[in-house]
């Protein structure tokens, strides 16, 4: 990259971010990808080692921007130029017909309505300057919310930069939410964790944006639509339809679904429409919201106290139905976790038939006293998960028994085992089958080592046909083994072959994440990744070494330092390495010394050469770890301009203090001094 002149460096960096803003509006909007996985990320790598060359051709909306930014502290207060105003409710169609008959007095006839679908997530307003998205802030109670501008850019979906210029401020509103798949994954992982977990996808995409850690966020997979422009009319937008495809024409993120209605019956034909086809959405929505079309007839109409009177957010009634406990039985997760689960007799709800619900633990069977026999409410939470509320006690047969947990797995035997202070039991037994099942299939995942085509049915008949006993085993497997199971042909074997072999590929972060470590997440991964760097690295990491890590503590580090230690995971680690699994380097695509290796440095104030996120980025590189908070540990604050009281506590703790030339001095000496000391 350094061979390039800064002149061919500014253009083939700008072709990169072009590129790459193109490949992710065709995948994350459009649904469209044109390149593999591999082949984008090979862009992002050469775009990251051309931006570290040319630190002063970094521009704030380039893709590598989206993550990396420093932990916050808390969140800023935002005061919104427009209120925030929620919307009236309709929860029937009389509703429905009383709001049409208000904008009839009003108006003297139904005027052209939008019905939008209503998107179960969190509202959200953005405001891009000069075309460059420069803050985005929470809903709050309307007029005051919360600046979580570092979260947002981590949406994938959602552009840095418009897709084309828009002169001065402009302010867009919009919806964030979590796909239905990937709330069911968050709660799976958090309950086989024994963690909370989140009620439904709004819930968990307001937790997910107000993480004080932007990687967090980012490994939550947020999506975002936007469905208003402040002041349209500045843009010369007359109706909320033009509006739509305006921000379409800008290269945001627009809901499909939209029409326009002119009278009281289209308006409940759309609303009947979408009450059974939003189910098959990979989104929650729970509603749709009519509105006037004209803008200018919505100024006519006004606002009340708390909402507009030109709008309707109507509601479907949530759904719940009655059905009968046939049989509780119990799964076992990768963790081990025993699950109770009720087989319920099948019944229709929000679009498919139910016929199994998680019990959670059994600390919640007790609470809720679910028996085999009983007459049971039933609902899906967030419209994705089914969950048993409730028994109805009137209807219990006579002779039910209360669910005795068992003392053994029922897969293979070994006793269970409840720690103290966790509501989970677990089977103890790593060899066990149906651990193996779960692990294999967490390794394969997505976000693991996202093997394609090693699913959970092929899983099951690796793991039963006895072909595959660990993760390992996976990369001993051939052609001839995979055709031995069903439905397994020549191509399907040989591209699952292929699937494997690019697995090896993947940077450490995801390894460790998909080894299934317990309370290792994407997150965890990536700081163990840039603070260790390889897996012998960790190998040899005392817990009190990962403790020390920030971000870590002491829970974490016991959990890891116990799974590098076992005899059998480190057979394991080694035949993946035998395999051609890469085992080190903390950052994909690093190439280069890292002379700052494990060294822990703290940012105060404001850099006048370079963002707090660009000047992270480059101790990264040299094997350091920027940190958020002064410690004993601490090596070197770094003090730009009006620096806080990090500064104070640096000179109180005799920890060494840089100002920012002196630090952007020994940036340069590190670099071409390697071998030497900071």
């Amino acid at each position: 990259m350094t061979s390039l002149t800064k002149e061919e460096a500014s253009r083939r960096i700008k072709a990169l971010r072009e590129t790459i803003a193109r490949q992710d509006h065709l995948y994350y909007v459009l649904d469209r990808p044109e390149i593999s996985d591999d082949a984008y990320d090979a862009l992002m790598r050469e775009l990251a080692a051309l931006e570290e060359d040319w630190p002063d051709l970094v521009r704030p909306d380039s893709p590598t921007r989206r993550v990396g930014g420093r932990a916050l502290e808390s969140f800023a207060k935002v005061r919104h130029d427009e209120p925030m105003l929620s919307l009236e409710n309709g929860f029937g169609e009389e509703d429905v017909t009383a709001f049409l008959a208000r904008l009839e007095r009003s108006v003297g006839t139904v005027p052209a309505l939008t019905c939008e679908l209503k998107i179960d997530g969190l509202a959200l307003s953005l405001i891009y300057d000069e075309g460059l998205l420069v803050r985005a802030a929470t809903r709050g109670d309307g007029r005051v919310g919360e600046d979580v501008t570092a979260n947002v850019r981590t949406i994938r979906s959602l552009p840095l930069k418009l897709a084309r210029p828009v002169p001065g401020r402009l302010e867009i509103r919009g919806e964030v939410y979590m796909k239905k798949e990937d709330f069911a994954a968050l709660n799976a992982e958090r309950e086989e964790e024994g963690l909370p977990l989140f009620a439904n996808p709004r819930n968990a995409a307001a937790g997910s944006l107000r993480q004080l850690d932007p990687a967090v966020t980012a490994s939550r997979k947020l999506g975002i639509y936007l469905y208003q422009i402040v002041e349209p009319e500045r843009q010369g937008f007359r109706s909320q339809k033009a509006v739509l495809d305006g921000l379409r024409d800008l290269g945001l993120p627009v809901q499909p679904g939209e029409a326009l209605a002119t009278s009281g019956p289209e308006v409940l034909a759309y609303l009947d429409h979408w009450r059974e086809a939003r189910f098959d959405l990979p989104y929650v929505t729970d509603g749709a919201v009519i509105k006037v079309d004209d803008l200018t007839l919505r100024e006519s109409l006004g606002v009340t106290a708390k909402s507009p009177r030109w709008a309707l957010a109507f509601k479907y009634p949530p759904e719940e139905k009655m059905t009968r406990v046939r049989e509780i039985i119990i799964s076992v997760g990768r963790t081990g976790a025993l699950t109770p689960v009720a087989l319920l007799e099948p019944v229709h709800l929000s679009g498919t038939v139910v016929q199994r619900a998680s019990l959670h633990n059994q600390d919640e069977v007790e609470r809720k006293d679910v028996r085999v026999g009983d007459l049971v409410r039933v609902r899906k939470a967030g419209e994705i998960i089914p969950e048993v509320l409730g028994v109805a006690l009137s209807e219990r047969p006579e002779g039910t028994e209360p669910f005795r947990p068992p003392f053994r797995c029922p897969v293979c035997g070994a006793e269970v085992v409840r720690l103290p202070g966790e509501v989970v039991t677990r089977c103890p037994n790593r060899s066990c089958p149906a651990q193996i099942r779960e692990g294999l299939r967490h390794f394969a995942s997505r976000s693991g080592m996202d093997i394609r085509g090693l699913g959970e049915k092929i899983v099951a008949q690796l793991v039963d046909k006895g072909l595959v006993a660990s993760l390992a085993d996976l990369y001993d497997l051939d052609a001839g083994r995979l055709l031995l199971l069903e439905r397994m042909g020549e191509k399907s074997a040989a591209n699952l072959i292929r699937a494997l072999e690019e697995s090896k590929k993947r940077p450490l972060a995801r390894l460790l994440a998909a080894l299934g470590i317990r309370y290792v997440g994407a997150r965890v991964a990536e700081i163990l990744a840039e603070a260790f760097g390889s897996v012998e690295a960790l190998k040899e990491a005392t817990e009190a070494d990962l403790a020390a890590v920030e971000g870590v503590g002491p829970v974490i580090a016991a959990s890891v330092e116990a799974f590098f230690r076992d005899d059998g995971n480190r057979k394991t680690l080694e035949r993946l390495a035998a395999s051609g699994v890469a085992m080190g380097k903390a950052r994909d695509g690093e190439t280069g010394p890292r002379p700052w290796e494990g060294r822990r440095i703290v940012f105060t104030g404001e850099l006048l050469g370079a963002t707090r996120a660009e000047a992270e980025e480059r101790v990264k590189a040299l094997g350091a770890l920027p940190t958020s908070s002064v410690s004993s540990k601490t090596f070197l604050v770094v003090a730009g301009k009006n620096p806080g009281s990090k500064l104070d506590k640096a000179r109180a703790a005799g920890v060494a203090v840089a100002d920012e030339k002196t630090f952007w001095k020994m940036v340069d000496e590190a670099r071409s001094n390697p071998a030497g000391e900071i």
